[in-house]
């Protein structure tokens, strides 16, 4: 009966924290074309299943606009990947070794959850960049462990980063090239040993679109010495690139990304996600996991992970 109090009480806590409206309509005054501007105050003041959002924009200039209707606020926050919950995910080839006799009251079955946000620091500087701060962090909750162990945080990943965002304006093989950046970014389990996980590392992120179809493409580079560490081989599991692909459908969103070790065993990961429609606030949301590096804790096991349940931001 707690566990069930406890669930109800962060699931009604995190749909009310995303809820709230910004204030609407300051994006649709930056718009210069007529048809896009008419677009952009069709998809803030009506329903939005009477409407598509500015159908002359492509997905991420789109997904722009909504950034800037908010962003432009003081002390304002945006989603910076997707913010969901997934209430039950199940994992066939779960390996709790790690924690000991402890692992053998964890369940396969667990919650899991991504919080992840970002503030505009700084814009208009060299070359009309922009400089952001965001953080991610991504849980995984023994919910339904046995009774004996009280419900933990089985893991949890914190991801600080810093990205120095660049405008771009031309064409790749059909696509519009949007932006691209460079990151620093640190990311921990904020664990003792021997449980403790921790890297840092500078990446590369380009980003594409044409029409619905949005495509990433991201490379990295550890920066902390490897042999000072608990972690030396991280990468060769949580990978050194990924290439992600996205696409609108109506309401739909459909998104695949696959990361990969680039090394000797080429060990990759790779996620597929659907959001569907739910209410105006909220989409339903699931999501496959297969491979390594899915968390910290788990990098050097193959994860084989499906999961149901409710996003609250989108990718696109």
């Amino acid at each position: 009966m707690n566990r069930l109090l406890s669930f109800s009480i962060l699931l009604l806590v995190t749909c009310s924290t995303f809820a709230a409206e910004p204030e609407q309509g300051f994006r649709c005054t930056q718009i210069q074309d007529p048809n896009d501007r008419l677009s952009c105050y069709d998809s803030v003041f009506l329903k939005p299943e009477t409407v598509e959002v500015a159908s002359h924009l492509s997905v991420l200039e789109n997904r722009e606009l909504s950034e800037r209707e908010v962003r432009d606020n003081w002390f304002s926050i945006t989603p910076h990947r997707p913010n969901y919950i997934l209430p039950a995910t199940y994992n066939e080839s779960s390996d709790f070794s790690n924690y000991g006799t402890i692992g053998d009251l964890f369940s396969d079955t667990e919650i899991k959850f991504q919080l992840s946000l970002k503030t505009l620091l700084f814009e208009n500087l060299w070359k009309d960049s922009s400089l952001t701060a965001a953080y991610t962090q991504q849980s995984f909750w023994q919910l339904y462990a046995d009774d004996e162990i009280s419900a933990p945080f089985r893991e949890t990943n914190y991801e600080p980063e810093i990205i120095w965002s660049f405008p771009l304006d031309y064409e790749i093989l059909g696509f519009k090239a949007r932006e691209l950046s460079f990151s620093f970014v640190h990311q921990s389990n904020g664990r003792s040993r021997p449980l403790s996980r921790s890297w840092n590392r500078v990446s590369s992120q380009l980003l594409l679109d044409r029409g619905n179809l949005a495509v990433l493409a991201k490379v990295w580079s550890r920066t902390d010495e490897p042999d000072l560490d608990d972690n030396p081989n991280i990468e060769e599991f949580m990978g050194r690139a990924q290439f992600g692909v996205a696409y609108r459908y109506h309401d739909h969103t459909f998104v695949m990304n696959v990361k990969n070790s680039l090394g000797s065993d080429y060990r990759s990961g790779v996620e597929l996600n659907w959001l569907f429609p739910l209410s105006h606030h909220l989409k339903g949301f699931v999501q496959i996991y297969s491979g390594y590096g899915e968390n910290l804790i788990d990098m050097e096991d193959k994860s084989n992970r499906i999961g149901i349940g409710v996003a609250l931001t989108d990718w696109l």
